[in-house]
């Protein structure tokens, strides 16, 4: 098992220099709205850039319901120097994520062409999976493609619904684009030890996630080996204040997906 994923944790505004700093400064998901809102945010990532890492603005769907416009998506990419923007996508839906990505797609380089444009590829069905990972990696404007995470229980043999599934099978059919980045969006049903089968993948670069943050926050330590099973929680923007306390719960519970990633980056603090 050769590959290291790269891992951007994924925390609360008040957090950030708690447990999403790096060393090295690799990556960042970034939420758009957050940059736009929140000037300790935005400054703290601004500065993750400068330091290496590849920021990476997310469209905002996932926790506002709605995409952010192009010309917001574009002035929050600008202010934290970031190098990607994730575009408006539709949970389960292909169709409408790929009419969403397409408009957004042309807006973005009508204003800009200076970001890489990452897809989403959602689906209700196997047929349409494919049809709309298809649509994606024969697109010009596509310069990386992002697999959400399978959250619930579902048949293995599904591509739209078990994300090993569908990466074991775009692999072994020769489906994997080289110019494209492949991301892997956030942790699933099994959590870190989903990533340690993803790392069969040479072409997979990154994983984002809460769960480590919200799982230690709650209490719930991530054991290495499993087993992992993550009960009912909040979304990361309703957490509330951590206590300190539950601190160096969370950073071992960060070093765990990281190992389970082949991540050696460390939280500066947490180093020996």
């Amino acid at each position: 098992m050769a590959k290291s994923i790269d891992v951007s944790v994924i925390a609360p505004p008040a957090y950030l220099d708690a447990f999403v700093a790096q060393e090295s400064a690799l990556i960042h998901h970034v939420a758009a709205q957050h940059v736009l809102s929140d000037p300790a945010y935005r400054s703290f990532f601004r500065h993750e850039a400068q330091r290496g890492a590849e920021i990476i603005v997310d469209n905002g769907v996932f926790d506002l319901g709605h995409a952010l416009s192009a010309p917001d998506l574009i002035e929050a990419a600008r202010a934290v120097g970031a190098r990607e923007i994730i575009l408006p996508d539709v949970m389960g839906d292909g169709p409408a994520t790929m009419k969403a990505s397409d408009e957004a797609a042309r807006e973005i380089h009508d204003l800009s062409d200076d970001f890489r444009l990452c897809a989403v590829v959602h689906a209700a069905d196997d047929e349409e999976w494919l049809r709309c990972y298809d649509h994606f990696a024969s697109s010009d404007y596509v310069g990386a493609i992002a697999l959400p995470a399978s959250r619930r229980p579902a048949p293995e043999e599904q591509l739209c619904r078990t994300r090993w599934t569908a990466t074991r099978y775009l692999e072994g059919n020769g489906m994997v684009e080289e110019r494209i980045v492949y991301r892997l969006l956030g942790l699933g049903r099994t959590g870190h030890l989903e990533l340690l089968e993803q790392r069969e993948h040479e072409w997979i670069a990154s994983v984002d996630g809460a769960a480590p943050v919200i799982l230690g926050a709650m209490g719930i330590a991530m054991l290495p080996g499993g087993p992992y099973e993550k009960p009912s929680t909040p979304r990361i923007e309703n957490l509330g204040p951590i206590p300190e306390d539950r601190f160096d719960l969370i950073r071992r519970n960060i070093t765990v997906v990281r190992e389970a990633a082949g991540s050696s980056v460390r939280i500066p603090e947490a180093r020996a």
